[in-house]
Order: C-alpha cells, then structure tokens, then sequence
C-alpha cells in the first residue's frame, strides 16, 4: 500500500508540473508571453518537436545510464528554475497589457527558457514515473499497480487541464509560480521516498523498499546483491572441488 501511494503520487507531481497545462493550451501559454499570430503557431508546432527529440534521447540514452531518481530530481530543479523566470518575466515586462509589435531580448529570453523547461520536463517527469509504477511492485499486483497509476495521472490530467484557463485568467504571473513550487516539492518527495530502481531486480524490490535511509538504499542492496553473487560462485566452486575429489576417490579405490 505504501508504494501503491507512492506511485499514485507520482503522477500528482508529474501534473503538478503543469506540462499539460502547457500541452493543451500552447497558443493561451505563447500569447500570456507575448507570442501572437502565425508566431505562435509557429511556436506550439515547435514544442512538439521538442517534445519528440528530446523523448528518444531519454529513451536510448538517459534513463538506464543515469538512473529515475537523477532525472526526476535534475528535472524538477532545472524546470522549476526555467518556470519561475518565465513567471518573473511576465510580472515585469506584463506582455498582455503591453503588447510589441516585435519581440525584444527579454521575450527571446523567455522563449528560451520556456523550451528549457520543456527539455528538462520530457526527459524526467514525463515518462519516468511510468517506469518506476512499473518496476517497484511484486509481480503479482503490478497490473494492478499500473491501472491505479493510470487512474491517478488521468485524474490530476484532468483537474490541471480543467483549472488551467481560470488560473491563467486570475493568477497570471502567478500560474508559471505555483506549478514551479510544485516541481520544488517534488524534488523533496523523490530525495526522501524514491529509492533508486536501476538495477535492482524485481525479486529484490521489497528488499530495496525496506533499507534505510532511502537516498543510500540503492548502493546498498547493489553490494548485498554482489556479496550474494559471490557467495553463489564460491558455493559453486566448492561443489565442484567436492566433486573432483569423490571422483578421484572413486578412481584410488576401483
């Protein structure tokens, strides 16, 4: 029950996020920055792109050599820090109420910053919760653990995506900050109760789950499953010397 609640969770940060806040209003997002026009088209077909190079780099590359919890902990620093610029940038320069007919260095800047929260968001929080509700839990409850987790990320899909227009509406400047301290949190909730999962057998997931304190349980379960594996081989050897030796017996006394 205790990882069923942390996998549920995960998708509670995921959407906190709000990468699909962005998902779905793209054109709203590019215009509350100062993006009009064929500009913003141009824009939301460019995040999706983005979306898509930076998924296959995560893929191949990322997630078996770094690891769920470096990613999701890297990601949700570097997009918290991207969101509370482009929220700073919109308080300051209030690009809504004073529209250019050309965007200046400071809307450049936060184009920038906005497509670095994407690539920090896709490789991380997008697809690794995934991965981790589909490693931690005992075989014979994961499909069960899987259709929670994609209870729960439908769920705070749907409250995010329905919220959206009204928080953009009211908050303003004040949306990019609330989902930035959502992802701020975040990084706490996986520091203290995301064990690390990379190379861990299934077998091993309740072992790995029950070693203190969390951030050193991965490195210890990994020597635990050396020291086994030695232990293995030694057992191994030993068998065989013991049966040379009744073999060579066997030989003296025939």
């Amino acid at each position: 029950m205790w990882r069923l609640f942390l996998g549920f969770m995960l998708f509670f940060w995921q959407n906190g996020s709000g990468i699909n806040a962005i998902n779905y209003y793209s054109p709203k997002i590019f215009e509350s920055i100062g993006i009009r026009g064929r500009e913003n088209q141009l824009l939301s077909g460019v995040f999706g792109v983005v979306k898509t190079v930076v998924t296959i780099v995560w893929l191949l590359f990322l997630i078996d050599n770094l690891g769920r919890r470096k990613l999701l902990i890297a990601g949700a620093i570097a997009g918290s820090v991207c969101l509370w610029v482009i929220g700073a940038y919109i308080k300051i320069v209030d690009p809504e109420n004073n529209p250019k007919s050309e965007l200046d260095s400071a809307g450049t800047m936060a184009i920038v910053f906005f497509y670095l929260y994407t690539a920090s968001y896709i490789p991380s929080w997008n697809g690794t919760p995934w991965v981790l509700n589909s490693e931690m839990f005992d075989p014979n409850m994961r499909s069960l653990a899987q259709a929670v987790a994609s209870a729960s990320n439908w769920l705070w899909n749907f409250l995010i995506s329905r919220f959206t227009p009204q928080m953009l509406s009211t908050m303003q400047y004040g949306t990019y900050f609330f989902f930035a301290s959502l992802m701020i949190l975040s990084a706490f909730y996986v520091f203290f109760l995301i064990p690390e999962t990379k190379g861990v057998p299934l077998e091993r997931m309740d072992r790995l789950f029950e070693a203190k304190p969390v951030w050193r349980a991965h490195g210890r379960i990994l020597q635990q499953l050396q020291e086994d594996e030695a232990e293995f081989r030694r057992e191994i050897e030993d068998s065989k010397l013991c049966d040379d030796k009744s073999k060579e017996e066997f030989v003296e006394k025939a």
